[in-house]
């Protein structure tokens, strides 16, 4: 077994995790497949937080077993932990491990054998090998167990890199099933993160990404707030502050939070840092005290707007993004409203826009008063609309300002990239040869393509 293949589908946790699993196999010896190249090993890491991303994750193995007959195939990640009765009729090259902990252990036996031994006491199908997740001990008997994925030492294929401080969920909402796949909360040690990222910068990224299944419990034994010691969490405050002195690091974002977690500790630490990116990603999912109820968020819509006047007066024109939910059982168009008028009030820059679909296995599936499909999209489009309006507006303040863009893509005529406010910059070459990861330094000038165009000022390929 020489080369290999990973498709992955899902958030920030599940890239990351990615990367894990490229560097264990390249630290065994196998190398990434090249895109005409038949992969001697594919993995296929899963996503399952709604139906159709499970729909999609099934459709990426079959997919591969179409493509690569003859390969062997791991499937990891969230959907075989849910037990999907349909990886079942699979296949017979398909190899799905429910536990997380023993993938590093799984791969080396592939490696090492070339093939997974069927074992009839850890196999749920007659058709697809299951690793079972309560028997782990059981995968093999002597199998080395105890094995970890490695630390990352570059991101691959991405001039951000991201890195996992936490994971796990045991929260209530209802329209969520990572509580049922990811169940048990762990916080990375404070000096791993920062060797990590020590790493990464030496590898050659200038912008880190922190990210976690709930980034805002980092150092807590559950996400739920009323059982934190104080109802206060310091934990990530004080590893953000440490993140900010790694050596030679340009950037830091936080990824997804709550409201609830952006305390007076944390806003000061990004306020005293001018390598924290001043964007924040907050969820709010409903402006209607009703529907936050109903969906288990732990956050009225005062706590809310109370937060959001916080940090814009504590950050200099921050970025503000969020995830919104239209549709979910039982919303009137009254409730609809009083999230789009708190959407407008706040001023986000980007408003990412799920339209509810029922997730079997959680609350929300079996809830009366379902929303019809039509009525759905039409609340969508109408929040999708207004995104875009609030984008244009908040990127119109900052023309004519100077802004640094991290150069993500280097065309011949034209780069473009992320700026401080996590809004994309185009910037013209002129001449000058700008490379990816490049630092520019730009002053902003017009609107285009859901974007700003600039005009540039000086560039640092070293930065």
């Amino acid at each position: 077994m020489k080369t290999f293949s990973i498709s992955t589908l899902g958030c920030k946790v599940n890239q990351y995790e990615s990367q894990q699993i490229r560097e264990f196999l390249n630290q065994h010896g196998l190398s990434q497949a090249e895109i005409n190249q038949n992969p001697d090993l594919v993995i296929v890491n899963t996503c399952a937080v709604t139906s159709t991303a499970s729909a999609k994750s099934r459709q990426f193995i079959r997919k591969a077993q179409r493509q690569w007959p003859q390969c062997t195939i791991i499937v990891c990640g969230c959907l075989p932990v849910t037990q999907d009765p349909e990886l079942a009729k699979i296949g017979e090259n398909v190899h799905c491990v429910q536990n997380r902990v023993n993938l590093a252990a799984e791969l080396t036996h592939i490696i090492n054998c070339a093939t997974l031994t069927r074992h009839s006491e850890d196999t749920l199908s007659t058709q697809s090998t299951v690793i079972k997740t309560e028997s782990p001990s059981k995968i093999n008997p002597g199998r080395k167990t105890s094995e970890s994925l490695p630390s990352l030492s570059h991101f691959q294929g991405q001039t951000r890199a991201f890195i996992k401080v936490q994971d796990g969920c045991d929260g209530r909402c209802a329209y969520c099933i990572i509580p049922q796949t990811r169940p048990t909360l762990s916080s990375r040690p404070v000096q791993d993160i920062l060797d990590e990222a020590q790493a990464l910068v030496e590898g050659g990224h200038k912008e880190i990404v922190v990210t976690g299944i709930f980034l805002g419990a980092y150092g807590q034994k559950t996400v739920r707030r009323a059982k934190w010691p104080n109802q206060h969490n310091p934990s990530l405050a004080q590893l953000v502050d440490k993140l900010a002195q790694v050596k030679d690091l340009h950037r830091i974002r936080l990824s997804s939070l709550e409201p609830s977690d952006l305390t007076k500790d944390l806003l000061d630490v990004i306020a005293s840092h001018s390598n924290i990116m001043p964007h924040l990603h907050l969820s709010l999912q409903s402006g209607s005290d009703t529907m936050l109820k109903r969906m288990g968020r732990q956050y009225s819509r005062l706590d809310f707007e109370t937060v959001i006047q916080t940090v814009k007066d504590k950050l200099n024109r921050p970025a503000l993004t969020t995830d919104i939910i239209v549709g979910f059982p039982g919303e009137t168009d009254q409730q609809f409203q009083e999230t789009v008028d708190l959407a407008r009030l706040t001023g986000f820059s980007k408003i990412h826009v799920f339209s509810f679909s029922a997730r079997q296995g959680t609350a929300a599936a079996n809830m009366p008063h379902k929303i019809q499909g039509p009525v759905i999209r039409e609340r969508a489009n109408i929040l999708r609309k207004l995104g875009l309006e609030l984008a244009r507006q908040f990127r119109h303040q900052f023309l004519g300002n100077q802004a640094t863009i991290l150069i993500e893509d280097a065309q011949e005529l034209r780069c473009s990239g992320l700026s401080e406010r996590y809004f994309k910059v185009f910037v013209p070459q002129n001449g000058v040869k700008y490379r990816k990861n490049d630092l520019v330094t730009v002053t902003l000038k017009d609107h285009q393509d859901q974007g700003l165009l600039s005009s540039i000022k000086e560039v640092d390929h070293n930065a």
